[in-house]
Order: structure tokens, then sequence, then C-alpha cells
């Protein structure tokens, strides 16, 4: 008896730390599986996309009667539109492009001509929508007009354009709001139009006049038109740092997920000079075609700065140069705001059934 219960003791002491030991192990474990479960949630949330479904493009490459062919041409070659010329106003003379037009037109008529010429694209893909598919609205306009003369300008292109489809604004501006469209919205029924211009801007030198429509549909919800392109979600750089440029562009890479071996263009747009020599080395880091006209697009050399409207004419030319039968396209993109971060956008083909 002397060792009888010195030796339970220390069974059951055995007995409890290994009890013990097990409890801690499924809280492990439950953590772990938690964590995992977690992870996984917030990739497949990063690895959400849109369908771009109608897309309109105008620039001072494309001529009024021009076709998109004849216009990815000039974005692609060595063609540059940006050029000593009076501003519309007619006052100075800047280096800057401008979207082509009738010289008599005032700037009120050339904007309206404007709207709806990229209205009139993006017609016959809306008519193939119901009449009551709802259409949320961002409308990103940068012109030395009063806001309420290109409102009014706006909703008169808009009443003339035949669009049946109810609209309803979205908030925010930019890639971000696509960024928050993809978090909260990808399950909405409505469809998504972007309708972006630069058109007579405050300051013209060095900038670039353009306007794009672009007609997006959440892959979950939307069956009825087919899709041109998938874009995938965006990343912007936290701090203007090569570093942080370079986490950004394979991020987005990893969202799609793409080697960047695959990417056929890169398109950069936006950007201001002083990040040339980060760009240069990130483009090199990744890596991402960077030869001028071989497969690397300046379009701040090409057509100059188009502000706001830079992601919007980016994504626009690279899923006309996917129609045309290109494959993965790559976006370096800014704005009109030197300090904002610049973003990373890929772009892809949509995958053939019969693979």
């Amino acid at each position: 008896m002397a060792l009888g219960w010195p030796l339970f003791g220390w069974c059951l002491l055995s007995f409890g730390r290994v009890l013990l030991y097990c409890g801690q192990q499924q809280v492990a474990d439950g953590w772990d599986n938690a964590r995992e479960e977690d992870l996984i949630q917030k990739i497949r949330r990063g690895r959400r996309v849109q369908q771009v479904l109608g897309v309109s493009l105008h620039t001072a490459l494309r001529a009024p009667d021009a076709s998109v062919t004849t216009l990815l041409g000039s974005l692609r070659g060595e063609v540059k539109a940006i050029t000593a010329q009076p501003s519309r106003k007619g006052q100075t003379v800047s280096r800057h492009s401008r979207i082509a037009g009738d010289a008599d037109d005032t700037p009120e008529q050339a904007l309206l001509r404007l709207l709806k010429q990229v209205l009139a694209d993006l017609v016959p893909t809306l008519k193939q929508l119901s009449d009551d598919t709802p259409l949320a609205l961002l409308l990103e306009v940068d012109s030395a007009l009063p806001e309420h003369v290109w409102q009014d300008l706006w909703q008169q292109a808009w009443s003339e354009s035949g669009i049946r489809q109810p609209t309803v604004p979205v908030e925010g501006s930019g890639l971000a709001a696509l960024d928050q469209w993809l978090d909260q919205r990808i399950s909405d029924q409505a469809s998504l139009l972007v309708v972006a211009l630069q058109f007579a801007p405050q300051q013209p030198e060095g900038t670039a006049e353009a306007a794009v429509g672009l007609l997006f549909g959440n892959r979950l919800t939307q069956t009825v038109l087919p899709p041109i392109a998938y874009l995938h979600r965006p990343e912007q750089e936290r701090e203007s740092t090569t570093e942080a440029l370079l986490y950004a562009a394979r991020q987005a890479l990893d969202w799609v997920p793409l080697d960047a071996q695959s990417i056929q263009q890169t398109w950069r747009v936006g950007v201001d000079v002083r990040r040339n020599e980060g760009l240069s080395n990130v483009l090199a880091a990744v890596p991402l075609p960077a030869k001028n006209n071989q497969g690397f697009y300046n379009l701040d050399t090409s057509l100059g700065n188009p502000g706001k409207t830079s992601p919007w004419l980016a994504i626009a030319a690279a899923t006309q140069t996917i129609q045309s039968g290109a494959g993965p396209q790559f976006i370096f993109s800014g704005s009109n705001c030197i300090d904002a971060g610049l973003w990373s956008t890929v772009l892809t083909p949509v995958p053939s059934l019969s693979k």
C-alpha cells in the first residue's frame, strides 16, 4: 500500500495530462480548421470577377468614321496623337490630344455628340437585356465645363439614346468603386454601367481627351449576354514605392490566378513620369512585357494623361484587344491625382467551352 497510492496518483496525473493535451490539440485543430476556412473564403472573395459585356472607346486616335480595328492598331503602334494645339476654348496653345469632331462645334455641342456616340455603341448590347434589368451607373466626367452643363447634356444624350433600363447611381469612383462592387454586390441582379470622360479639361497641358463606356455583368447572375472578357479584381499599391507596386502586381496575377509568362500585352496609363524607374523595375521583376509597342503600350506617351478616365480607357483597349483574338492583358493605371496609388489589373479571355 505504501507504494500503491503514489503509483495511483502518478497514473492519475499522467492520465490527466493526456486528457489535457488531447483537449488542447482539439482546440488547436479547431483553430487551424477555422483559419484555413477563413483563408479559403478570402481567396474566393479575392478571385471574384466581372464579365465585360460591352465596350465603347473614343480617343484622338479614332476618327469619327474609323473602325475599332483601326483604333487598336494606332494605340498599339507608334502613332502619337498628343501634339501642340489650341485648347477647345482657343485661348492658349498646349501639348495635348483632342477627340476629332466638327471644327464649328462649340464645346457643348462636341460633348453632346460624344456622349451620344458612347451610348450608341452600347445600345445593341443593352437591347438584348430585358427592360427591367437595373443598371448601376458610375458616371465620371472631368471637364472645365460647369457640372450643371455637362449633367444636362448627359441627361439629353441618355433620353435620346433609346436605352430602356432603369438606372441607379453608384457611389465611389475609379477602380475603388469596382473593387467595392466585387465585395458587396457580386450576387446583384444589376449590371454595372461605367461611362467615363475627360473632355476639355481645365488645364489641358499633357492631357488626353477620352470617352469610355463599359458594361459589366456579375458572373453569378448574368447569363443572357456572352462575355467578351473577364476583368479580375484590381489591386492598388499601399504606398508609392517600387516594392508596394511589385506586391500589387503579383497579387493582381494571383487573383486570377495566372503566371506572368501568360500575359501577352501590358498597358500603362495615367502614370506620372516620376514613377518611370520604379515601374521599369517592376516590369523586369514580375516579369511582364516591357518592350515599347511590342507587348508594352504606354498610352500616356501616345495620347497624354486621360485623368480619372485612365483605368477605364485601358480596360476598354485591353478588352477590344482580347476581342480581336489576343490573350491575357495586364494594366498599370493611375489617375489625375499624382499621390493616388497605382492599380494593377488583369483581363483574360473567356475560356472556350471546348476546353
